[in-house]
């Protein structure tokens, strides 16, 4: 490293502005200081709470009846299902068991009898509940108008517990619904402990490829903002029922000026 980067100050050895200032472009650990061939004290306790935040994420029970509360909220109503894997250590050792509905859920969407419709979304705990409860709701409020726009119907949320990406389009097809939204708690960084996913497939059905899905990723007020993610989420799917297709087929050029002749950003949102 220039030794220009480096001050001494005492014992340990501090990065200077010209190398801190990066810091402003990203949450990852740079420009730390150090002292012997060890972090200092602070940077060391900065990083196990990050680490304890992620553990936390994962272990932090799905609240769904808050959620179930907010989204009637929104005018929206919403029912339960469970996944095969019925408690914490079995979703996290069976990935299997989290993409496959439990007996009980499947004879629940049975007796349901519904008739389908055009978009379900799915909100499933997956590896970070918190994320769920924080970004959830701000995200498809954001998202409404532009369904009005699209003159899409939806169908009641479903609430999945236990949930792996996968099941979405279980619970799809048992719905007859011809597209899936899943938002779902990311993997916890030691960043982002609090970042959802969203994941669009078009005609889902079990066995359904993870080519067949398109994604948004890192959706929080410090990663990509509601109001961006609701327009993209709108574009995909208004493009995904033009083409009818998704996944590796189905490019986001959401960005693009150009490409947005059927459906643009009804808020004043920015690409850079």
């Amino acid at each position: 490293m220039d030794k220009n980067l480096l001050q001494t100050t005492g014992e340990y050895v501090k990065e200077t502005a010209s190398w801190e200032w990066l810091k402003y472009f990203t949450d990852a650990r740079i420009a730390l200081g150090r002292t012997g061939c060890s972090l200092l004290t602070q940077d060391y306790l900065n990083f196990s709470m990050a680490h304890a935040k992620a553990k936390d994420a994962i272990q932090t029970p799905f609240d769904r009846e808050n959620l179930r509360l907010r989204l009637q909220e929104l005018g929206l109503k919403s029912l339960y299902v469970e996944s095969a894997a019925h408690d914490r250590p079995t979703f996290l050792a069976r990935p299997d068991l989290g993409r496959q509905l439990d007996e009980h859920s499947k004879d629940r969407l049975t007796q349901l009898n519904y008739p389908g419709t055009d978009i379900l979304i799915v909100i499933g705990d997956g590896l970070s509940s918190k994320a769920v409860h924080k970004q959830a709701v701000p995200l498809i409020s954001q998202f409404l108008p532009y369904l009005k726009e699209l003159k899409l119907h939806l169908a009641p949320i479903v609430l999945a517990n236990q949930c792996r990406v996968a099941l979405g389009d279980d619970i799809a097809e048992r719905m007859h619904c011809k597209l899936v939204v899943m938002m779902i708690g990311e993997r916890p960084g030691l960043s982002s402990p609090d970042s959802l996913g969203v994941y669009i497939t078009y005609q889902p059905y079990r066995g359904r490829l993870e080519s067949d899905r398109n994604c948004l990723s890192n959706i929080r007020p410090e990663g990509l903002s509601y109001e961006k993610a609701a327009f993209k989420l709108a574009w995909l799917i208004d493009a995904a029922f033009y083409r009818q297709t998704s996944g590796t087929q189905l490019k986001d050029l959401s960005d693009d000026p150009s490409q947005q002749y059927r459906i643009s950003p009804l808020t004043d949102v920015h690409f850079i």
